[in-house]
């Protein structure tokens, strides 16, 4: 149950600092209502909504182990300096999330946990977060409207083609989702990818492995 609960809060840390990424490379930009909105801290009230920022998202990571993107920042695009800035401030979430990747790398890389200790709550805590914080890198990637990828190329496409992009973007997510919880060619190319970026950071699949497993066995799956 520990390794539950701390993977958890470890998950809701790591949403707050994707969204604040956002909001900050944002104001940056040029979007300073970003200011009275709030977003500038580190008060995760302000980013996350209780049921869709932390119900859903936690269910379906209890549920399915997918680690779905729950928070969101309200960014005045009319603000912004430039595509360039539009496109920088989607990119500043997935980054976020891929540097937290390769600070849980670190963390083996200078032996300050032993990867090959499986029997170590805090080394399987912290190698299963690792592979969230990959998988989420990955999946915000995604060209899909709604996501921070699609956000990255959006800037530089026609505004009819992006206006009716996002018009499908509930039912592209709940596409996406469906792939993410089924068995599919897709969902394996995934996982092979986000397995092979764990293991470049210095975290052996293994422990990886044994962290999710613990996860599921916790929660009774």
């Amino acid at each position: 149950m520990v390794l539950v609960l701390s993977v958890l809060i470890l998950w809701v840390i790591s949403l707050c600092l994707h969204e604040y990424a956002h909001a900050r490379v944002a104001f940056a930009g040029g979007d300073d209502s970003v200011v009275e909105k709030g977003y500038l801290t580190m008060n995760p009230v302000k980013y996350l909504h209780p049921f869709m920022s932390v119900v859903i998202p936690v269910l379906i990571l209890l549920w399915g182990g997918v680690p779905l993107p729950g928070g969101a920042v309200y960014i005045d695009h009319s603000r912004l300096r430039s595509r360039d800035w539009e496109a920088a401030v989607a990119a500043a979430g997935p980054a976020t999330n891929l540097l937290i990747l390769l600070l849980c790398g670190a963390v083996f890389r200078l032996g300050l946990l032993d990867a090959s200790n499986l029997s170590d709550s805090l080394t399987l805590t912290i190698a299963l977060f690792a592979f969230f914080q990959a998988f989420a890198t990955i999946l915000n990637l995604l060209p899909v409207p709604g996501l921070d990828g699609f956000g990255i190329i959006a800037p530089y496409l026609p505004p009819q083609v992006r206006r009716s992009a996002m018009e499908f973007s509930t039912i592209a997510f709940v596409l996406l989702l469906m792939l993410l919880i089924t068995n599919n060619p897709v969902k394996a190319h995934m996982l092979g990818i986000i397995i092979s970026m764990v293991e470049l950071i210095g975290i052996p699949w293994i422990t990886v492995r044994e962290g999710y497993v613990a996860f599921q066995q916790t929660i009774g799956r």
